[in-house]
């Protein structure tokens, strides 16, 4: 059973990952853009996931995941009670990489941070191959 503060040590373990009070809430948000949203007394998490995945859950887990409409988007209710921790940790790096820039979400979720760093040809050798 996941919990709260499994919640926000998975968020702030991300990189640039702030909790923020929104409307009394505390919130997880990277670079000013939140991603997940909960409250520890009425037991509701709200999480930004991928539109497919999210549409996925709702259908496979309709216990677990409902729709949370936020503007003119969809967000997920999540119970996050009913999830491990595992399943947890997932989710909020899936939330996350909704909300960073590419460059920041691919060092940590594919194999780019794990490639050699490309060789950089320095400027004496770029002008004398001129």
């Amino acid at each position: 059973m996941a919990t709260f503060a499994a919640l926000r040590r998975f968020g702030l373990a991300l990189p640039e990952v702030v909790v923020h009070a929104y409307m009394g809430q505390p919130s997880l948000r990277a670079r000013g853009k939140m991603f997940v949203l909960w409250s520890e007394q009425s037991k509701i998490t709200i999480m930004k996931l991928d539109r497919a995945h999210q549409d996925m859950l709702f259908e496979v887990s309709p216990k677990i995941f409902t729709p949370c409409k936020v503007g003119t988007g969809m967000w997920s209710y999540v119970d996050i009670a009913k999830l491990g921790d595992a399943e947890l940790k997932a989710l909020v790096v899936e939330a996350w990489s909704q909300v960073v820039p590419k460059k920041i979400r691919d060092a940590l979720t594919s194999n780019a941070a794990v490639s050699p760093p490309r060789r950089r040809r320095s400027k004496a050798v770029a002008r004398r191959s001129i």
